[in-house]
């Protein structure tokens, strides 16, 4: 099997690209890709500093050293979520990356912010542990990224989260979600730009490029996510590609498509106008956000240890 860009000896085939690739041209694939995302999407600008949330895994690993090498001025944030020897493995992986790479990594941990775990506080405030974990994140990322001053926020999300993603909103009908299936939330007040590099590239091709690059990642699954739709999604939309390679690319990347031909077809009629939350001050769309209304339920007893 032969390269199809240098006729040198291939080491991996991309069946939606009817394409194959030495690790020199793959990896140049892999950047090009990225690059077209962020330029097509104007996803950062090169004077923007860019926080990139890190959990150990692939994904997120092999983004931050991607952008690091077109040259954006980065860090890592990375959220302990106190799930034992998964979270303790996930952060070893996060910290060898950022001293391999000499660059600089925020780290937050529940335990010693309110003294559990994600597990015990799901069930301290009677929600899923997916649940209260998409919360938390959500809330940390934003609050970490507006305090420490980055103006982009960017995830590891690839091709298969997004189209999983999208085949799960669908046949839920939830169209409200549909505003934010996008590659790029823009900015808004108290809200900082929150973007996702990899939404052109698959599983399979990051996995692929953190092999090629030598970059150690967590390869076990959350233990929390076991049950989740969304693998179920995916397992869904591998079936179909194993059959019919490209079928996950088309149908996201048409989706985009189709979303920029005709916005107002995707926006929520009742989106409300953008507040801060009266307990934290923190934006969101209603007088108490989600993060609080999680803290404050009742049941629950912890508090954020003092800074």
């Amino acid at each position: 099997m032969k390269c199809q860009k240098c006729r040198d000896k291939a080491v991996i085939k991309i069946a939606r690209a009817n394409a194959k690739y030495c690790a020199a041209c793959f990896n140049a694939f892999f950047v090009s890709q990225v690059r077209r995302g962020l330029e097509r999407e104007k996803m950062a600008s090169r004077s923007d500093k860019i926080l990139i949330a890190v959990s150990g895994g692939k994904d997120s690993l092999a983004l931050w050293h991607v952008l690091s090498r077109l040259g954006y001025e980065t860090a890592g944030l990375h959220i302990d979520l106190g799930i034992g020897e998964y979270s303790a493995s996930s952060r070893r992986y996060v910290e060898l990356f950022a001293e391999r790479e000499n660059l600089e990594v925020y780290s937050y941990s529940l335990k010693e912010a309110y003294k559990m775990g994600i597990l015990e506080l799901a069930g301290e405030t009677d929600r899923s542990a997916c649940s209260a974990c998409g919360t938390v994140k959500r809330y940390l990322f934003n609050k970490v990224a507006s305090d420490k001053g980055f103006p982009v926020l960017a995830t590891g999300h690839n091709l298969d989260d997004e189209a999983a993603r999208l085949l799960g909103n669908l046949l839920r009908w939830q169209d409200a979600y549909l505003e934010k299936q996008s590659p790029v939330l823009e900015s808004e007040e108290g809200f900082v730009k929150k973007v996702k590099p990899l939404y052109r590239l698959s599983e399979q091709e990051t996995a692929a490029y953190a092999f090629l690059n030598g970059i150690p990642y967590v390869i076990e699954e959350c233990p929390m996510s076991v049950d989740a739709p969304m693998l179920v999604y995916k397992k869904a939309l591998n079936l179909i590609e194993h059959q019919s390679p490209g079928t996950k690319h088309q149908f996201y990347l048409e989706f985009l498509e189709k979303r920029k031909k005709e916005p107002d077809r995707f926006l929520p009629k009742d989106k409300k106008d953008g507040r801060v939350c009266q307990e934290c001050g923190q934006p969101t769309t209603s007088q108490i956000c989600g993060f609080c209304k999680l803290m404050n339920k009742p049941s629950f007893t912890g508090r954020p240890a003092a800074s």
